[in-house]
């Protein structure tokens, strides 16, 4: 027997386009997809328990696979003062930027951290998301990151989520190694272990840019990761085309980011490897950038295209994943299609996690999302609108 059958509703089950199946039910056992077809062919009685969706359309649970969402405090201030006239590097002078957020997490206990998260993981749990992302990157010392990290799974083991860890040391340079970046990739490649032996990560990223660190210090963070089994991923090309996406690639990486500069030699890197592109249309809307990432490209290449969030206090605090949906149709022309594929099926692939999540299909882990909507097309169209009217993961229905 069933222990759950969600009936009377509408399946987009990603598989295929949008899979749409109308009319349909889905079963669940242990936590998992059992079965899914027509309605008709389910009788209520092979089922412990049945929910109604009235009607609503049901998604894979939605996947948020890039965030820098677990940190303390918030730059509102430096937002104001750049529209006032101040510049980066004013900002940077009187202890702005990203080292604020440095400070404010480093000062804080892991309560404060988690206390200070909760609101943003809240929001985007209230659109349907079941699977999260969550990097270090803004500790920089063994312990501080360690304490991100592990937030990241306090969050999993107390919120209906899961969540996918990933060190971000490499993400910048610390003050206490000014002018030696060299020396600090060396103790990142050091804190690596330690972290991985502890259980806290899952992947390893880093920022390869001409503000952040080289092609070589970027390798030698990969050569680590790889010499203890983890996959790698990387913000590659947002500010310049610096190779990264060539090198995530050489790697096998599960994804490059941001990819705003990302040039064809990249994009041929990726396809061969099956790295997946996650487009984060939040930083390049904060920023005001005027160069889109080759959509077009990587479509007509094949790459798998997610989207995320990117959640993070400097250059995109958005804590709604639908919005994302929109604006990578809106300001890259995405297709509403390509758009929930990239919150669900691209997503997990982009996690390593395609096997479990990402689309319905029986022997996935039960991570739904119902939609008050007609047509999941909707999900891409509407701005500020929150149409979910129910979220269930692990089989479970936790909202309506």
């Amino acid at each position: 027997m069933w222990d759950v059958l969600y009936t009377n509703v509408h399946l987009a089950t990603m598989v295929d386009g949008y899979g749409e199946l109308r009319d349909g039910a889905i079963a669940v056992k242990d936590g998992r997809i059992a079965w899914l077809g027509k309605a008709s062919g389910a009788s209520p009685d092979q089922a412990a328990a049945v929910h109604d969706g009235a009607g609503c359309w049901l998604t894979p649970g939605l996947v948020d696979c890039h965030t820098h969402i677990v940190h303390a405090g918030n730059r509102s201030g430096e937002f104001e003062a750049r529209l006032n006239g101040a510049t980066y590097e004013e900002i940077a002078r009187a202890g702005g930027g990203i080292m604020s957020t440095v400070r404010a997490t480093r000062a804080a206990s892991d309560e404060e951290l988690y206390a200070q998260s909760l609101p943003r993981i809240a929001s985007l749990l209230a659109e349907g998301v079941t699977t999260l992302e969550i990097k270090s990157g803004y500790g920089l010392t063994l312990e501080s990151e360690a304490r991100m990290l592990r937030v990241a799974r306090l969050v999993g083991e107390r919120l209906p989520v899961s969540v996918a860890t990933t060190f971000l040391g490499a993400h910048a340079v610390p003050p206490e190694f000014a002018g030696r970046a060299d020396d600090y990739v060396a103790e990142v490649c050091a804190m690596m272990p330690l972290l991985a032996g502890q259980g806290l990560v899952d992947a390893v990223d880093a920022f390869c840019e001409s503000i952040g660190f080289s092609y070589a210090q970027t390798e030698r963070v990969f050569q680590a990761a790889a010499a203890l089994g983890l996959p790698v991923k990387l913000h590659a090309e947002q500010l310049s085309d610096q190779r990264g996406a060539e090198l995530v690639a050489r790697y096998r990486g599960l994804s490059a980011d941001h990819l705003e500069r990302l040039g064809a030699d990249g994009i041929a890197a990726m396809r061969q490897a099956g790295t997946v592109a996650v487009l984060l249309p939040g930083a390049y809307y904060f920023l005001r950038d005027t160069t889109p990432p080759p959509v077009a490209a990587l479509r007509e290449a094949g790459v798998p295209m997610a989207v995320s969030t990117d959640n993070n206090p400097g250059t995109s605090p958005m804590t709604s994943l639908l919005l994302a949906m929109n604006m990578v149709c809106t300001l890259w022309r995405l297709t509403p299609l390509e758009a929930l594929a990239g919150c669900t099926v691209h997503a997990a692939r982009a996690l390593g996690r395609q096997g479990e999540i990402g689309t319905l299909e029986v022997g996935k882990r039960a991570d739904f999302a119902l939609w008050d909507i007609a047509r999941p097309a909707e999900l891409s169209y509407a701005i500020g609108f929150n149409p979910c009217r129910g979220v269930v993961y692990g089989g479970v229905l936790r909202r309506r």
